[in-house]
């Protein structure tokens, strides 16, 4: 009889659009569709996204497993139900142990007590990189062998989708962008993604006639950064609206310290805009040579890259160039399907 694996779609259910949210809605709906015999999915009433989500995710969902008699459990989010043993869990980095005071002291003690763990009676953990590889070595003692690195995919409406059609001007004129050009940056309002840096850069781009634009929202369980009048902030956008935002950007900038994987660099080329991020954790691997790498704590060496690859012809088709090729094939189905390769393998 084939295994069934029962996927824990709680992640999914979150009003957030970030890289976490993201690989739970894609996975909840691309594996079953590779095997529908082989997964079903388990979600959650949306009350319990977030806080009373523990709960559930703890009691309700290894009982549902158990009831099924499924042979895995695949959570995508980070977290998994500690009682069961065949769990296979993704964990996306170490953030909450590498950078305790980003976090509430309650979510950090839950994380420090769960994530060791998890990695340690986990079948297998599924990484986005070398680096969170790494990360969860060093700080869960974690068995290199049973940790694989699957990077995330590429939304498909994100590739080659070009800009200033009709359908882009509505959602730039609806955000007011639609007049004077602007610099984008994607991330959640915490410290580690270090958007303070950007205020130097935001002078310096404001006297060529550039707007410094962010997009993101902040985390129930996470510390917020003070956010700079510098910075015109759209707070979270529907994700239908992310293509015309990234298209239509002269430069999609990202300073953060620390990063997983780094998804809106790779979104951002999918589009067509250069790119310049941090020369910082997993951001490294997710630029693939493609992007103009800095050092985060250097406000000129940040200001020069924004300038050069949002003015000068020559880097911009560069950038652009390489970025098209970095993620070519870095498609979630692709990352489905590597997924369901490792659940294959157990």
């Amino acid at each position: 009889m084939e295994r069934v694996t029962l996927i824990n779609a709680r992640a999914a259910m979150r009003p957030e659009t970030g890289g976490v949210e993201r690989w739970a809605r894609e996975l909840s709906v691309r594996l079953p569709q590779i095997s529908p015999s082989a997964y079903r999915v388990a979600a959650p009433p949306a009350m319990f996204a977030h806080r009373l989500g523990h709960l559930w995710e703890q009691g309700f969902l290894p009982a549902l497993a158990w009831r099924r008699h499924t042979g895995l459990i695949l959570s995508p989010a980070n977290l998994a139900p500690l009682v069961s043993r065949r769990n296979v869990v993704i964990i996306h980095d170490a953030a909450p142990l590498r950078f305790p005071d980003d976090f509430s002291r309650l979510y950090t003690a839950w994380q420090s007590f769960l994530l060791p763990r998890l990695v340690s009676k986990a079948v297998k953990v599924i990484v986005p990189s070398e680096f969170s590889r790494t990360e969860l070595i060093e700080l869960c003692q974690a068995d290199p062998d049973k940790i694989v690195v699957v990077p995330p995919g590429v939304p498909d409406e994100l590739f080659n989708h070009g800009a200033g059609g009709p359908a882009d001007r509505v959602i730039l004129e609806r955000h007011g962008l639609a007049e004077r050009p602007y610099v984008l940056t994607v991330g959640s309002h915490v410290k580690r993604k270090n958007l303070g840096a950007l205020d130097p850069v935001a002078i310096a781009m404001a006297e060529e006639g550039l707007d410094l634009v962010a997009v993101g929202g902040g985390r129930p369980q996470l510390a917020a950064e003070t956010r700079s009048s510098l910075v015109r902030d759209l707070g979270p956008v529907p994700a239908g609206d992310l293509a015309a935002l990234y298209a239509g950007a002269r430069v999609m900038v990202l300073p953060s310290i620390y990063e997983g994987f780094g998804l809106p660099v790779c979104e951002a080329m999918a589009c067509g805009t250069p790119v310049v991020c941090s020369n910082m954790t997993a951001l490294v691997e997710a630029a693939g040579g493609a992007a103009l790498l800095v050092d985060p704590s250097s406000a000129d060496e940040m200001t020069a890259a924004v300038m050069s690859a949002a003015f000068d012809p020559n880097v911009r088709a560069d950038l652009v160039r390489l970025g098209s090729q970095r993620v070519e094939g870095l498609t979630w189905q692709a990352t489905a399907l590597a997924v369901d390769a490792v659940l294959g393998s157990v």
